[in-house]
């Protein structure tokens, strides 16, 4: 026995028989696509002033479609529109009960338009608005960084290589080095913007239109840059979705990668930072445990965006020109991608902002563990040796000082002579922690005269 039927669809003149339950329910994208209706009747507006402006319709027409469109958004503003899944799409539902609205003219509002070319335009509608949101979030992220690095400018701490205790460098520098990657992700992010900023209404289903309409003039209309070039390429054009996803993917590796440090920062083992406990979470369990739920989450949602670039990538790379029914599967994995980019990255900043930086802690880990090795050997080299030698000597002497459970700043002048004549006194003021630090005065070094540097040019970029 069928499924009961469903009647009432805008395209039913061909079929001789009303669309089976089923199919509309495995056919329709309204349950999520219903959050473009804003974009979509913005769209609309723009087309029906360039139909009244082209006299393809008549003025009085546009001002009653208008009315009943703005009608409509008022409806979805208040939540008393009712989506229906007969409807299948928020296209359909919108041009529907404009219908039942405005009567016949309504019919008119489809003219020189597909639903390929106005789902494009919702979608670019829809990620331009929602880059710029993105693009504040990234903003308030870069500035705590920034502030952070400001406020900490005297902290010392380890840096490392393959997680083992390296050189000293600055807190502030540290900090800075995500300040470059999400400025290169805020880059990234605004060459997407470029990328979507294209106006594809006007290609209506494939080949464009036989309708003198002016694709400029809606462009303009709708704040585009300009109007795409080629009917088939606008309709079946996802790539700046994929741009998108792929811009979120690295920022979430840029953001998992900060978590992840933070994460072992606030291990007893590290001890270099207390997050606030209103950040924090406990164990059903064990009392004693105070978790950071904020940065593991953070960290784990980036296989959560990964997933959703493989989902476009592979959705997309079988696909002949032009629309295809697949591309419907574009929406839940952009949707998602937005809604998860945006929480994650104000928990980022929050997590920042709710963070207390141990200066003795860090200051006790950069001072233990030869950090200051390459200062010994860039010592030696100044007075002749080849940095191969130098390196060389060095070794033995941290395999000398290991052996006798000593610092470097822990041996003696007459012990530092064991392994080279070259060696003055003037050695020990060269291998502490605040000299190694200071002498790193490359450009973009850790020296705080170049941190300082690096956070002026920072906040240059920010104001």
């Amino acid at each position: 026995m069928e499924d009961k039927q469903r009647q009432g669809k805008l395209w039913n003149g061909r079929f001789s028989r009303d669309t089976n339950a089923f199919v509309d329910e495995f056919n329709a994208s309204i349950t999520f696509d219903y959050r473009l209706y804003p974009y979509d009747i913005q769209g609309s507006n723009a087309h029906v002033r360039m139909l009244a402006k082209q006299g393809i319709i008549e003025e009085n027409e546009a001002k009653i479609i208008i009315h009943g469109l703005d009608r409509i958004k008022g409806e979805f503003d208040d939540a008393t529109f009712m989506l229906r899944l007969s409807d299948e799409d928020i296209h359909m539902a919108i041009e529907k009960r404009l219908g039942e609205i405005i009567g016949p003219v309504a019919g008119k509002l489809h003219t020189a338009r597909s639903r390929n070319d106005q789902v494009a335009l919702d979608i670019r509608l829809y990620l331009r608005d929602h880059i710029n949101k993105v693009a504040k979030k990234i903003d308030m992220l870069r500035l705590c960084i920034v502030t952070l690095a400001e406020r900490h400018i005297e902290f010392i701490m380890p840096g490392y290589t393959h997680l083992q205790r390296a050189q000293p460098v600055l807190l502030s520098h540290h900090l800075m080095a995500y300040f470059e990657m999400f400025t290169r992700d805020h880059k990234r992010l605004m060459e997407c913007f470029a990328m979507t900023n294209v106006m594809p209404l006007g290609s209506a289903a494939l080949a464009g239109t036989p309708f003198p309409i002016d694709r400029e003039y809606t462009a303009s209309l709708l704040g585009f840059d300009h109007a795409s070039n080629n009917s088939l390429d606008s309709v079946s054009d996802r790539d700046f979705i994929i741009d998108f996803i792929s811009f979120a993917s690295i920022l979430m590796m840029h953001i998992s990668r900060l978590s992840e440090e933070l994460i072992l920062w606030s291990s007893r083992e590290f001890a270099f930072i207390e997050i606030d406990d209103d950040y924090c979470t406990g164990s059903s369990i064990m009392p004693q445990k105070k978790n950071p739920d904020l940065a593991e989450l953070a960290r784990g949602k980036s296989g959560r965006i990964y997933g959703h670039l493989m989902s476009m990538l592979t959705m997309m790379k079988g696909l002949p020109l032009a629309y295809n029914k697949d591309m419907q599967e574009d929406k839940e994995p952009l949707f998602d991608t937005v809604d998860t980019l945006l929480l994650v990255i104000e928990a980022a900043t929050r997590l920042l902002e709710h963070t207390a930086f141990k200066k003795k802690n860090m200051y006790n880990a950069a001072a233990f563990g030869y950090t200051t090795a390459t200062d010994l050997a860039d010592y030696l080299v100044e007075k002749g040796l080849s940095f191969r030698d130098a390196h060389n000597q060095v070794g033995k002497i941290v395999a000398h000082a290991i052996k006798n459970n000593k610092e470097l700043y822990e041996l003696s002048l007459e012990e530092f002579k064991l392994f080279s004549l070259q060696i003055e006194s003037d050695i020990f003021d060269r291998i502490t922690i605040e000299n190694s630090v200071k002498n790193r005065r490359s450009a973009g070094g850790t020296s705080p005269q170049e941190v300082k540097k690096a956070i002026s040019r920072a906040r240059g970029i920010l104001c």
